[in-house]
């Protein structure tokens, strides 16, 4: 019945459709012909256009419908300060439309098409331009040029961009705990897919790592409450994840947080700035000297010969010097030597016994 009513309302929409663009015809076109030609041709294009607009109204309808489920679906993906953001783009498209219609609607016959024609325009103009800018925040711009000093050195700080193996390290939460890192966290839709791919593995160890990953953001997001977002980006099935990372960082103009060597060496060379939380561990291991003294458990034999291995608190790995006899003890220890490598630093000592007896 429903379907009825609309599929009659829609042939009434012709009808009048019909009879109005025939009269407009007329009356510019062929203001001289009779009525009896008038009439006849009124009642065609009338039933056909009935016609056409009966026959159609059911695709029309599931055109429309699809068009507003589609813009429902996109209106909930957006946040309310992009929605925000769209509006006034929208907004000031329509100002800018309408004071360039004001010349052009009284133009006959066309007048009004064009004007509608440039009023979407000028609007998708606007939401376009709006939508391209929503990486910024209006009131930290507005702030950061107001602003002088370390407020405007806040208000441009630059986004961090994650990428999937330090969200699986999982040492980005403490370093967010301490407040070291400022300015919102990125999250990029194809890492946030690919972490999920990593939780469905089949190898045990593949997925504890990728449910560690979604852990890890979680806790950011609801305990931490870290400003973070996610953000969307489409990567074709023969590109790298990597790379598509890259892009984000220049097109957004953000660092990449990582704790990838391989990507960290081709950011350098592609010029993107990236944080490497490795070297920040690296760099934040205490400094032994030459001389000093420690106590250390020997915990393995080393490479040469009778070489003990053991390990600081934070990782460090110290060889000593004839220690291997020692392994399972704790051992006093004298620095003789420190070795700095890509994986980290490494300290020489030998016991502090054989160290007294030198002297």
């Amino acid at each position: 019945m429903l379907n009825n009513i609309i599929k009659f309302s829609f042939a009434t929409v012709g009808c009048i459709t019909g009879i109005t663009l025939t009269r407009t015809f007329f009356i510019y076109q062929l203001p001289g012909i009779s009525p009896e030609i008038k009439t006849l041709v009124y009642i065609v294009v009338a039933i056909a256009l009935a016609f056409i607009f009966y026959t159609t109204s059911n695709k029309l309808i599931e055109i429309v419908m699809e068009m507003l489920d589609k813009l429902e679906a996109s209106i909930q993906k957006l946040t309310l300060y992009e929605l925000i953001v769209g509006s006034i783009g929208l907004i000031v498209g329509l100002i800018i439309a309408n004071l360039v219609t004001i010349p052009v609607k009284d133009i006959d016959i066309i007048g009004t098409p064009v004007s509608i024609v440039i009023n979407i325009l000028f609007s998708c103009l606007g939401i376009a331009i709006a939508a391209g800018k929503k990486n910024e925040n209006i009131f930290e711009s507005i702030r950061g040029r107001a602003a002088d000093g370390a407020g405007a050195a806040k208000g441009r700080s630059d986004p961090k961009i994650l990428d999937t193996s330090v969200i699986i390290d999982g040492r980005i939460i403490d370093i967010c705990r301490s407040g070291f890192i400022e300015g919102e966290l990125i999250v990029p839709s194809f890492v946030l897919d690919e972490l999920r791919h990593i939780a469905d593995s089949q190898d045990p160890l593949k997925r504890n790592r990728g449910r560690r990953g979604l852990d890890v953001l979680n806790m950011m997001q609801k305990e931490l409450q870290f400003p973070m977002r996610i953000e969307d980006s489409e990567v074709n099935s023969d590109a790298e994840v990597d790379n598509a990372l890259l892009n984000m960082a220049k097109k957004l103009g953000g660092k990449v947080m990582t704790v990838d060597f391989n990507l960290n060496k081709v950011a350098n060379f592609q010029g993107v700035e990236v944080l490497n939380i490795n070297e920040l561990a690296n760099a934040m291991k205490p400094i032994a000297l030459p001389g000093e003294e420690m106590v250390v458990q020997v915990i393995r034999d080393g490479k040469e010969n009778g070489q003990g291995v053991g390990y600081l608190d934070d990782g460090t790995m110290i060889v000593i010097d004839g220690g291997r006899k020692h392994i399972g003890e704790k051992l006093n220890v004298t620095v003789t030597s420190i070795l700095q490598t890509a994986a980290g630093r490494m300290i020489f000592a030998k016991p502090k016994y054989f160290a007294e007896r030198e002297v």
